[in-house]
């Protein structure tokens, strides 16, 4: 262990938090973790069948997910608390693969998902994913809630449909076209669902209410069925075979024509997984105050994407609500995350005939609560009071995700929100020419108490405020073509505002060298800080220019156009 150690300590991309808790690991501390390891797996229970169900596969998938992919995240995770397993975000994305793919085509774009993740460790993005634009995160998750509750209607309704549509809108459609064929029972039991989950936590704040509703309700269904020869609520068991056994592995055939196929939905599950575990642990850590390996959490999250295929699972994630669980009942190390599996293995292989009595209307009562809780609708309207920019890219994100897909949804809500960033840093670019003198009042760079900075004759200042980058390129060309009328024999570019600067911001400064160059005018640069210096020097412009005209202050760039006019 001690040898595994160093060689971890070594490479930091991926160091799993379950080495760490070897060296001060009590008693006690395994007696906190084995406590909220067995609360986590009986709430996890409910929620990953009806997770399973509702993304289109039989029960035991859902759990099977839970236990494979959860065991594996806490295992190789990078952080102490996280639990994973299958979760609501998932469920439309799955639905639709299974729809148009088939089973074998989900696994393929989870296998490939979990390839996606793992990269994404190894190259080290696990912190640049925490950018995500906060919009978007509310935009697709708030869509992707509508999207879950829309999908219930049918089973808490008990509707008598042979097949509901795929899009949104279509589904309301056939809904309405349904609705004189409700199943008063059904309702009736996914409303007593929805109002136990409600209010059980008055009751009890340590048993889920999701838990106690199928209890209860599944236990009053089953009553009614056997003694009162009331049939009319169907059960899972009405509708799925379940088997309460692992299932062996099978392999995943990945070739060419698969990739091409089912890039963008890999891509989606790659990032949306990305997306909500990295959130869930900084989430956890806020809470715990420990700090998470966002890449080794990655690298994790991919292993148990391109292994729970194998077994028929679904894809695994980070779960928010299931980690806070953990969290609240004293687990604080990846030990409880484990326990928690194999609670819901021993579930799947000695209890798992006892859920075929529970109604569907019950489960979908459920989701619609989980739904709701994800819907972060208070978030949604405080959002629409932000500027236009974030407003835009929320509605655009959260339209998508209903009306079309998640695919689709997040690279638009990408793209719009790097354009309306780079309109944005645009907007505070600025560029001024200064041909008389430099107001130096509140100029780190000023000399003595000189407020006012007069340029000799036969220099002009160009003044570049903000990122030099191809989002102000027309203001450069502009200003170019407004100084090309002017001929004086010293340029300076001050550079002392400019943070960073990319290949068109060089080009452009290539360009304004050349056309000085044709007209006699010597260029001198001003404050550059050093990493746009190191550009220079890689690209070659610092020896063209001469590194002595790349000045670090205005004084120097002054002093430099004072000897070369002489």
């Amino acid at each position: 262990m001690s040898y595994l150690n160093r060689i971890l300590k070594v490479n930091s991309v991926f160091r799993p938090k379950l080495l760490g808790i070897f060296g001060n690991y009590s008693r006690e501390r395994f007696a906190k973790d084995l406590m909220a390891g067995i609360i986590v797996g009986i709430v996890a229970l409910p929620l990953a069948i009806a997770f399973g169900i509702a993304s289109g596969v039989s029960p035991e998938k859902g759990l099977i997910t839970a236990i494979i992919g959860g065991f594996i995240v806490s295992f190789l995770g990078g952080c102490s608390v996280q639990i994973g397993g299958p979760t609501g975000a998932f469920i439309i994305i799955v639905y639709g693969i299974i729809q148009q793919y088939g089973l074998q085509g989900l696994a393929v774009a989870t296998v490939m998902a979990g390839l996606m993740l793992v990269g994404m460790g190894v190259l080290r993005l696990g912190n640049v994913i925490k950018f995500m634009p906060y919009p978007i995160i509310v935009g697709f998750t708030s869509g992707i809630a509508l999207v879950i509750f829309t999908t219930q209607m049918k089973d808490f309704f008990g509707l008598a449909m042979d097949s509901v549509p795929a899009d949104f809108i279509s589904k309301w459609i056939a809904y309405a076209k349904s609705a004189p064929t409700v199943n008063y029972l059904s309702l009736l039991t996914g409303l007593a669902s929805v109002l136990i989950i409600v209010y059980s936590p008055r009751f009890s704040k340590k048993i889920p209410g999701s838990l106690i509703a199928i209890i209860l309700v599944t236990a009053v269904v089953w009553v009614l069925k056997n003694y009162f020869g009331i049939s009319g609520i169907e059960t899972i068991g009405d509708r799925f075979e379940i088997k309460s056994a692992l299932p062996a592995p099978e392999p995943v055939a990945i070739n060419l024509s698969t990739i091409n196929l089912l890039l963008p939905a890999a891509f989606t599950i790659a990032m949306l997984g990305a997306i909500e575990s990295l959130l869930s642990a900084a989430v956890a850590d806020g809470i715990t105050g420990d700090r998470q390996n966002s890449n080794t959490e990655l690298i994790a999250q991919g292993a148990a994407n391109i292994i729970t295929p194998l077994f028929g699972g679904i894809p695994v994630t980070g779960a928010i609500a299931r980690t806070m669980t953990n969290i609240n009942n004293g687990g604080r190390s990846p030990v409880a995350g484990i326990i928690h599996a194999v609670v819901l293995l021993l579930i799947l292989l000695f209890l798992v005939p006892l859920t075929r009595h529970i109604p569907m209307a019950c489960l979908a009562g459920v989701l619609i609560i989980v739904a709701y809780n994800m819907s972060d609708w208070r978030t949604f309207r405080s959002l629409l009071k932000n500027p236009k920019s974030d407003v835009i890219v929320l509605l655009v994100t959260f339209f998508l995700t209903v009306i079309f897909d998640l695919t689709i949804a997040i690279e638009a809500g990408i793209l719009l929100a790097m354009v309306l960033l780079v309109r944005r840093l645009s907007e505070t670019s600025n560029i001024s020419v200064i041909q008389d003198e430099l107001d130096m009042e509140s100029d780190a760079e000023r000399i003595a108490d000189n407020d006012k900075l007069v340029l000799p004759k036969g220099v002009e200042v160009y003044e570049i405020d903000g990122p030099f980058f191809f989002g102000i390129a027309n203001k450069f060309d502009a200003s170019m073509k407004w100084v090309g009328t002017k001929r004086p024999k010293i340029r300076i570019i001050r550079m002392r505002k400019v943070p960073f600067m990319d290949s068109t911001g060089l080009h452009n400064l290539q360009s304004l060298y050349r056309l000085s160059e044709q007209e006699k005018i010597t260029m001198i640069l001003s404050g550059v800080n050093e990493k746009i210096r190191e550009m220079l020097v890689k690209s070659g412009f610092a020896d063209k220019i001469g590194r002595d005209c790349i000045c670090s202050d205005i004084n120097e760039a002054l002093a430099k156009a004072g000897k070369l006019l002489k």
